[in-house]
């Protein structure tokens, strides 16, 4: 049996209460803001859009509109797109460009000795870095309050998904080539946010690591929660076709990888649909 634990209805109020904190709040008073930003990062993209002012944000990465990835490809079908490219986003005369640590560092380095500033964000690896992110993109836009605004309704929604559990069903986040993430991962908070404990944890990965399909079966989890599979045929999705993870008790249960990917407030979703799941469990 496969415990799909997937959410629709909660996924909706999410969306909605963060756009409508972000534009019921004001820019901060007499604050210098960016005229001209553009992103060339996945997770500065949707932090942008969320918290940009109207005709502040001019260009996203190609990446924000790709739906596997991204949590607002929807919304980054309005605005115009770069592939990370210094010439590209030299001739948009940005006077802010956001991007992660890792992403277009050749780009990035060009982009200042061409005199434009730009700031680099290093992926969440816990809720904390969720908050962090979102405070500080908010101050780069000027947009303190807006950001102030959305932290609210994070901690608000966090706080009523959390739920007090006399036991915690076990569970393992399983990738491609059976990687797993442990409990000091954005990841790992995500699920022991939703209620569950984490078996990556229980064998010793702190942060991560390869999970044989044997030791995986031999810790018996409640619930196995595998990653969505790509279109095209991979030996490395191959192993969630494995019979041993239908035989075991609670099956297996698909996350949707955009709201995995960064760390903005759409976590909340992956912790909703898990805690869904832990539910149906208790039900059983």
């Amino acid at each position: 049996m496969r415990a799909a634990g997937q959410i629709t209805g909660w996924l909706r109020p999410v969306r909605t209460g963060l756009i409508a904190a972000v534009l019921a709040a004001p820019l901060a008073a007499g604050a210098k803001t960016p005229d001209r930003v553009v992103s060339m990062n996945l997770c500065t993209d949707q932090l942008a859009m969320l918290l940009a002012a109207p005709d502040q944000l001019i260009s996203v990465s190609h990446l924000a509109r790709d739906r596997r990835s991204s949590a607002m490809a929807e919304i980054a079908e309005s605005y115009p797109i770069n592939h990370g490219r210094a010439e590209e986003v030299f001739v948009l005369a940005p006077d802010l460009v956001v991007t992660g640590v890792f992403s277009a560092a050749a780009a990035s380095g060009m982009l200042e000795r061409l005199g434009i500033r730009v700031e680099r964000f290093a992926p969440a690896a816990s809720l904390d870095d969720v908050r962090a992110n979102v405070a500080r993109m908010g101050a780069l836009l000027g947009r303190e309050a807006a950001a102030a605004a959305m932290l609210d309704q994070f901690d608000a929604d966090l706080a009523r998904l959390r739920d007090e559990v006399a036991r915690r069903p076990r569970a393992a986040l399983y990738a491609p080539n059976g990687y797993s993430s442990g409990d000091r991962t954005l990841a790992g908070e995500i699920l022991a946010a939703a209620g569950f404990a984490n078996i990556a944890a229980e064998i010793g990965y702190a942060t991560g690591g390869i999970v044989p399909m044997e030791v995986l079966v031999m810790t018996r989890p409640d619930l196995v929660v595998t990653s969505e599979r790509f279109p095209a045929a991979s030996r490395a999705e191959e192993l969630f076709d494995h019979p041993a993870l239908d035989a075991l008790p609670g099956g297996t249960a698909p996350r949707a990888s955009h709201d995995w990917v960064c760390g903005t407030p759409f976590v909340l979703r992956a912790v909703a649909e898990l805690a869904e799941a832990r539910q149906a469990l208790e039900g059983r």
